[in-house]
């Protein structure tokens, strides 16, 4: 079975074709348009202009994807949320037009689900149902911080997820802060293991101590904001590198202590983090150490499958592919998907 893959939820155009054959995946295409330098000098996404770019990349991706996709595809994948709809609508129009053309069945795909499942793209063992669930899928991005127990492939249930800020957006505006370049994530992650001394303070961890699994992002980030406003030393790269040290700790003490709660809580075999945050070398060793201590196995997706791309949508495709329908032409965007529990 092949699948074409379409994903376009925020500011990356992504085309992929994957082929699998008995629970083995091989990655045939995957193509990307980035449009970060495009939005780096508006510190952030503007949703109009990534539109307006979509638009502009896809042809050149489908011809750079050089397939036949009537001989070559057996079902497209496309993103339908949640993202901005502005852009959820440009890939979803080209799902719907490439099916109608090629009269190929057409699977809705929610971009949330599509991060957990981008680990299967690399971890085959995963496909072992009894030995993978029940898992706790956690998705860290841009724009989400969400802790799900996955009981069965597509059976979720929201343990919880921020109140406020994503836990990716408050990377964003903490770089803004320390005036370093957008996006903040990797630059953060960058300065802080370059500081191998212990900092001299230490942000708050809020929420870390409540009872239920969510998260709170926005007093972090607010604490860095009056803390380096008010600093008194000279502001040079090396206090930056100890700013982006102590924002890191703290980020990573609150999402690893909730994980291995929510972990020890359910019971679970397994732990899954996906979205572009799962990228961090930090979180990754921090989580990673942490649920060692028990005895729980921990999977990130492959670098190049942690931020938005098409390969993960692909691979959704294939564990929702009851949901296939010939010219499904009455699927619309929706901006604010949530994954359906169950």
């Amino acid at each position: 079975m092949k699948i074409l893959g379409i994903e376009s939820s925020c500011d990356e155009s992504a085309l992929s074709l994957i082929e699998i054959d008995k629970n083995r995946i091989k990655l045939l295409k995957n193509l990307i348009s980035s449009q970060v330098e495009i939005h780096k000098q508006f510190g952030g996404i503007v949703p109009e202009v990534a539109a307006r770019h979509h638009a502009e990349n896809f042809f050149p991706l489908l011809k750079e994807l050089d397939i036949n996709i009537k001989t070559d595809v057996d079902l497209i994948a496309v993103t339908y949320g949640p993202g901005l709809i502005t852009s959820l609508v440009i890939g979803l129009e080209l799902g719907k037009t490439l099916s109608y053309i090629y009269k190929k069945p057409l699977i809705p795909i929610n971009h949330i689900e599509a991060h957990i499942y981008s680990n299967w793209l690399t971890h085959n063992e995963l496909f072992d149902k009894k030995k993978t669930f029940p898992v706790l899928a956690v998705v860290i991005s841009g724009g989400h911080t969400q802790i799900f127990l996955m009981k069965n492939y597509g059976k979720y249930k929201l343990l919880g997820e921020t109140v406020d800020d994503a836990v990716g957006e408050a990377y964003d505006k903490v770089a803004k802060i320390l005036n370093l370049s957008y996006p903040g994530g990797p630059i953060i992650n960058k300065l802080s293991l370059e500081f191998t001394e212990k900092p001299s303070f230490e942000f708050p961890r809020p929420m870390i101590n409540t009872k239920d699994f969510n998260f709170s992002f926005s007093g972090l980030k607010t604490s860095v904001l009056y803390k380096w406003r008010d600093e008194k030393r000279e502001k040079n790269q090396e206090l930056i590198k100890e700013y982006c040290n102590a924002f890191e700790n703290a980020v990573c003490d609150v999402l690893s202590k909730k994980i291995i709660r929510a972990a020890k809580k359910y019971n679970v075999k397994n732990i899954i983090l996906g979205g572009g945050v799962s990228a961090n070398s930090s979180i990754r060793n921090r989580i990673s150490n942490d649920t060692q201590k028990l005895n729980i196995k921990t999977y990130f997706p492959e670098i190049k499958h942690t931020g938005d791309n098409a390969a993960m949508i692909a691979i959704t495709g294939y564990f929702n592919i009851n949901k296939k329908k010939k010219n499904n032409f009455k699927i619309t965007a929706d901006p604010n998907l949530k994954l359906p529990a169950c």
